[in-house]
Formats: structure tokens, C-alpha cells, sequence
């Protein structure tokens, strides 16, 4: 959660704007890009919800890929 220190700035005794320092700025942008990453990857999995998959092993195996070994 990013802490804001909004200052507000009133017009004619009314609230019209607001001032956040750069900083808080940059932090909003990079929340607001990872919103619209998730809500794209969301859409994404929906969309696909539905679809045949393959584990992972079998994955591995057709295209002849050792996983790792577990300690």
C-alpha cells in the first residue's frame, strides 16, 4: 500500500487540486501498471479457463527437457 502526503490546494474555498511529491508520483504509476498487468492476466486466464493443458512432466518430456532434481 503506498502512503500518500497529498497537499490541496482550494478554489474559491472549494478542493481543486491536488500537489504529490514526485516520488509518491512514480510509486502511483508503477501501482497503477501492475493493476492493469493483473487485470490483463486475469482476462487472460478467463479467457483460457477452459482449454486442455499438459502437466508439466509431460511438457518436459516432449520437448526432452530434464527438470531439476529434488534434494
Amino acid at each position: 500500500m503506498v502512503t500518500l502526503h497529498p497537499n490541496i490546494i482550494e478554489k474559491s474555498g472549494k478542493k481543486e487540486f491536488v500537489v504529490i511529491s514526485y516520488d509518491e508520483f512514480l510509486l502511483i504509476q508503477e501501482e497503477l501498471a501492475s493493476f492493469e498487468d493483473l487485470k490483463e492476466l486475469r482476462k487472460a486466464k478467463r479467457k483460457e479457463a477452459n482449454l486442455p493443458g499438459l502437466p508439466l512432466a509431460a511438457v518436459r518430456k516432449k520437448i526432452k527437457v530434464r527438470g531439476k532434481r529434488q534434494k
